[in-house]
């Protein structure tokens, strides 16, 4: 009896019967999901490790994508990501301003934590609260949308200013801006991994050290979700400074 010589070694391959439908849609985006941060172009070899795809799939695929622009073929034969992926991409960061999703975000966030949550941006020397949402809790900070606050101080301030925003993690501070206050923050990235802002927690210092763990929990779920609707690359995994 025949056997499959090409069985436990390799990615299992998927049928390469004529693409059609929504499984021809899925393959196409897992070519183009194929392509990692530095990866200028990718062999027809490389495409099928990494997507587990038969070459004659992945070349009737590319075909079409090359026609609409969504990859092209280089001289040396290696397949590149094609300029239309910028152009949408350029259409989603402009039709999707930050302010859009923090209401909703914000609000979700400060239900949450039972703290005051907010986002913030960098102005000149200062931050600015672009948008907040109060803590439903009587006790609570007395900062409102629009206050400027000198850099570097507090846990967004921390963030703003940071040399590499992106390998704080979570940061929390206790105590820096106000005595009886504490904060915590986490950066947000836009396209190109551009920092886009500082969403944070605020409150009082006793109630905030009770529940840290699950607020920097709260709030690293918080800037990933917003770093994703803002098409911006995701956080790496979550660590705290303080």
């Amino acid at each position: 009896m025949g056997g499959d010589p090409a069985r436990g070694r390799g990615p299992r391959r998927v049928s390469a019967t004529p693409e059609t439908g929504v499984a021809a849609v899925d393959r196409a985006l897992s070519i183009l999901g194929a392509f990692r941060e530095g990866d200028a172009a990718l062999t027809l070899a490389e495409l099928a490790a990494r997507t587990g795809l038969y070459k004659s799939t992945i070349l009737r695929l590319l075909a079409s994508l090359e026609r609409s622009r969504c990859a092209a073929r280089l001289a040396d034969g290696r397949w590149a990501l094609g300029p239309m992926l910028f152009h949408w991409g350029a259409l989603y960061a402009r039709s999707l301003p930050v302010e859009r999703h923090l209401p909703a975000l914000l609000a979700a966030l400060a239900e949450r934590s039972g703290e005051t949550a907010s986002f913030w941006v960098r102005h000149e020397g200062q931050r600015l609260c672009l948008a907040r949402v109060r803590s439903p809790n009587r006790i609570r900070d007395d900062l409102a949308a629009g206050d400027l606050i000198p850099l570097p101080s507090g846990a967004a301030g921390r963030v703003l200013t940071a040399a590499d925003p992106a390998a704080l993690g979570v940061v929390a501070t206790f105590g820096e801006r106000n005595p009886e206050a504490a904060g915590c923050a986490a950066a947000v990235f836009g396209p190109g991994g551009a920092l886009a802002g500082a969403i944070g927690l605020s409150g009082p210092k006793a109630r905030m050290q009770a529940h840290v763990a699950a607020h920097l929990a709260a709030l690293a779920e918080a800037a990933s979700d917003l770093t994703r609707r803002l098409g911006g690359d995701l956080m790496p995994p979550t660590g705290v400074s303080a």
